[in-house]
């Protein structure tokens, strides 16, 4: 894919302000001082691409309706649930699994072919980056395009599991209302109640998407890797997240004691705020594009 400008979908972009230059310079300045720049990447850098994420003003789907993503225990627990979440997936996976990377994407992509990005930690689990072509990342949160047997491990990508829904359902049908930013859609109880969930194939097992759910903590192996990484790191830019989540917060802190500047492009506040070098409220797919 080339860095050709693919026309951004706004829909759930908070408004902004066009990049100021001064802004534009300051971003510059920081990562032309950079050699081995550590990026972390939230639902912000995805919004663009037609994901909306949780927690923006206005358009996050936290501002726009009560409902609140699957939680790692009531997953786990319950068989209902676990009916409704592959329910409201299946539905939504057509829409959410045809995304496609934005400008910004192809932009990390650029830098660490360009030996500039040394390391790249998202806490998406949408895949763009991965389809923007990035190599050297890491998915903080895992990813919703693969599905793994909670007993014994075995993988499955996501939309070969897609074709097992239909075959398992071949004749259900329900219309969705709206996608959340893990690929989640709205469905009534009465639509989900006969939707069938296949086992896993070679052990009869419960599956589940390879994602961090709400209430999950990321492996530790996972944070050491990153931490590893990180302390390989001379600055630390964080592009689209407000870093609420502390599985992503910890690395900032990290970064902090390790002295290293930390630059935020976030459209409105973020945790850290208070301590990093530089705050910049623009769009990533807008402002990324200009530092050379």
């Amino acid at each position: 894919q080339s860095l050709s400008r693919t026309s951004p979908n706004l829909a759930f972009v908070p408004a902004c302000l066009p990049p100021d230059p001064v802004e534009v310079e300051e971003l510059q300045r920081f990562v032309s001082n950079s050699k081995r720049l550590f990026v972390m990447t939230g639902a912000g850098i995805s919004t663009e691409s037609g994901i909306p994420d949780y927690r923006s003003e206005g358009v996050g789907l936290y501002a726009r309706t009560d409902r609140r993503p699957i939680q790692h225990a009531e997953f786990i627990r319950s068989a209902n649930a676990r009916q409704r979440y592959w329910a409201r997936n299946f539905v939504g996976w057509p829409q959410f699994s045809s995304h496609q990377p934005n400008t910004a994407h192809l932009v990390l992509r650029e830098w660490e072919k360009l030996g500039k990005l040394h390391w790249l930690v998202t806490q998406n689990v949408d895949a763009l980056h991965t389809k923007a072509g990035s190599q050297r990342m890491t998915e903080l949160h895992g990813c919703t395009h693969r599905v793994f047997c909670l007993a014994c491990g075995d993988q499955v990508l996501r939309s070969e599991l897609q074709k097992q829904f239909e075959a398992l359902n071949p004749t259900w049908k329900a219309e969705a209302f709206g996608v959340a930013p893990d690929g989640d859609v709205f469905l009534t109880d009465e639509q989900v109640h006969n939707f069938q969930v296949p086992d896993c194939r070679k052990c009869g097992g419960i599956l589940k998407p390879d994602v961090t759910f709400f209430g999950d903590t990321v492996s530790r192996e996972k944070v050491s890797f990153v931490h590893e990484r990180l302390a390989e790191s001379d600055c630390m830019l964080v592009a689209g997240s407000s870093m609420q989540v502390y599985s992503g917060y910890r690395f900032a802190l990290a970064a902090r004691e390790q002295q290293l500047p930390i630059a935020i492009l976030n459209i409105g506040p973020t945790r850290l705020d208070h301590f990093a070098s530089l705050k910049l409220n623009s769009r990533c797919g807008e402002l990324l594009p200009l530092i050379v």
